[in-house]
């Protein structure tokens, strides 16, 4: 018999890429522009995000330029990159903005790491949940006569090889980060 696994494998999806977007947020000492896509601007009476005002780039490791559209708005940014309390100091010049990222202390190392752990753990909690589900399927199915007890452990086993491919690629995605984290 055979079990439409399809929602099973877009939940997955979506789980490896939730876990990837947190872990864009997870501030390293390195600049990415991913770690302004929650600062919310107040531009033009309406909240906005960075983004929808200025372009962001990466000037160098540590540096990121942020160029408003419209140069009047550059004090509002301004306060919405201090205002969204990442640790980030912010200089203003005549093109723009300049977002430049500290160096990480061991500390703040380790408790972005602490961090990185607590989302791969939400996100294997998330998928585990999601397997319980099926689960429970299967075994009503099976108990309506809907299936033999040969196609149950079957498609048990294939559950499981998916959510054991899943999480090998949720471990990857934090060693990915764990690295960066400590270079």
């Amino acid at each position: 018999m055979a079990y439409n696994f399809t929602p099973f494998k877009v939940k997955l999806k979506e789980t490896e890429d939730w876990l990837k977007h947190e872990y864009s947020g997870i501030r390293t000492g390195r600049a990415t522009p991913a770690i302004l896509d929650g600062v919310k601007v107040e531009a033009y009476g309406t909240p906005m995000t960075v983004t929808q005002v200025a372009s962001i780039s990466v000037e160098d490791p540590r540096t990121l330029r942020i160029t408003p559209w419209d140069m009047s708005l550059v004090k509002a940014v301004e306060k919405g990159v201090v205002s969204g309390d990442l640790g980030l100091s912010v200089t203003v010049d005549d093109k723009g903005l300049r977002v430049i990222f500290p160096e990480l202390t061991s500390d703040r190392r380790a408790g972005l790491v602490k961090i990185a752990k607590q989302k791969l753990e939400d996100a294997r909690i998330a998928l585990r949940g999601e397997r319980e589900k099926i689960v429970k399927d299967i075994d009503k199915k099976e108990k309506e006569g809907g299936m033999g007890e040969d196609d149950k452990f079957r498609l048990k086993a294939e559950l499981q090889k998916m959510l054991d491919e899943a999480g090998k690629a949720l471990d990857t995605a934090f060693s990915k980060k764990e690295k960066e984290i400590g270079e």
